[in-house]
């Protein structure tokens, strides 16, 4: 019986999450990135070297680099964009040199996952991510005041907008804008209004069209490199997955996922599944994504989000909210049945717990947002407990 690779997310030696921690959680393999590299820097052989022997010294494995960031010339399509592309060839070669074969990445611009609140309690006072759309709202209107807006924004959804934001202290302003214009995950960046709407200037021209066409560029740039190198990409959902705040969003849904494998047909170009970004819209039927792309599967994130009416979700128990969490986990395995069958090599896809509420002792540690180790370790426990119910009753 093949069960999926147990993996768990760690932000290198200044996080506090350690990896003594994590390899009392069950997890045998470390999700991790050189988050001090500058984003479009080249990831030389001795500093991936360095990492990857902390953490073989830990009694641990690296098996999925999250992420190797993008440069946002190559999102925009500017000149400078096949020398940042060249750099990031050079790091796939020196990432399969040392055996590292899975790259996890994502296409958003600008801004990684965006979330309103950090701290949205829930009614056992555990801590979740929250992304509310009446906040997103207030800052693009009254804040951010990006050109044209209102436009975007239907009569209601302004007076619901402008009611959250006339609640607001000044103190509280500023939270949900810091929270809202957070960098990449791994780092402490914030952006400044101003530097956001600098960013905006940069991608004036950029639609989503615009948009998926540097991302079929980049990737015919870089896939003949993967495959060189043993290398699996795969891309991450946008999260959330539909445009914010001026910007295009265009890996949402199942067609923008049928269109990246699209546009370099290779083992090395496929999907990381997450079920937590996809799943914050309804139209996304996740069990059926599984089914009909699972081939091109070669990471996953499980997490689950309780969706509401206007467009707000917030994080659920992994396997409670509004994504049916026993019939991803069923047809991932039966994916891994087809790869049996045909000879495939990689069947243990690695999976790790995507997120994870601040429970117990969680809030005595200074973790990255959604990245607690309790509530992480009880997401693991939980998604390994579904998955070994589900082998038992079918296979």
């Amino acid at each position: 019986m093949q069960n999926l690779e147990h993996t768990f997310r760690w932000f290198g030696p200044d996080d506090e999450v350690t990896l003594a921690d994590i390899r009392q959680t069950g997890a045998t393999g470390i999700v991790t990135a050189l988050h001090y590299i500058p984003c479009g820097d080249e990831w030389t052989v001795s500093e991936i070297a360095k990492r990857k022997t902390i953490i073989e010294e830990a009694g641990l494995e690296w098996s999925v680099v999250e992420s190797v960031n993008i440069h946002e010339s190559i999102k925009t399509g500017e000149p400078e964009r096949d020398k940042y592309i060249e750099k990031y060839v050079k790091s796939l070669k020196n990432l399969g040199e040392q055996g590292l074969k899975t790259v996890c990445y994502n296409f958003m611009p600008v801004l990684d996952w965006t979330r309103t609140h950090l701290d949205f309690r829930l009614p056992n006072n555990a801590s979740a991510l929250r992304y509310e759309a009446s906040a997103l709202a207030a800052f693009e209107l009254y804040i951010l005041e990006r050109e044209d807006v209102f436009n975007e924004y239907t009569p209601e959804q302004q007076k619901a907008a402008k009611a959250y934001l006339d609640r607001l202290s000044a103190d509280e302003i500023k939270l949900v804008t810091n929270v809202i214009m957070a960098g990449l995950p791994g780092t402490d960046e914030v952006f400044t209004v101003e530097e956001f709407r600098e960013h905006l200037r940069r991608y004036a021209d950029v639609n989503a069209s615009k948009l998926k066409e540097n991302l079929a560029y980049f990737l015919r740039g870089i896939i003949p490199a993967a495959e060189e190198a043993g290398i699996k990409m795969c891309i991450h959902p946008d999260d959330p997955p539909f445009p914010i705040l001026g910007l295009p969003r265009v890996v949402s849904n199942e067609a923008d996922l049928k269109d990246v494998v699209g546009f370099a047909p290779s083992a090395s170009n496929g999907i990381t599944l997450c079920t937590g970004s996809l799943g914050a819209r309804a139209d996304n039927d996740i069990p059926g994504i599984v089914e009909r792309l699972g081939e091109h599967i070669h990471f996953v994130h499980l997490r689950n989000v309780k969706r509401e009416a206007d467009g707000s979700f917030y994080e659920a128990e992994h396997l409670a909210g509004s994504t049916d969490m026993y019939a991803v986990m069923k047809n991932i395995i039966l994916e891994q049945q087809k790869r049996i069958k045909s000879g495939r090599g990689d069947i243990a896809i690695p999976m790790r717990p995507d997120h994870g509420h601040m429970i117990l002792d969680d809030f005595k540690r200074n973790t990255y947002p959604g990245y607690s180790i309790i509530g992480r370790l009880k997401g693991l426990a939980e998604l390994r407990g579904l998955e070994l119910g589900i082998r038992r009753s079918i296979l």
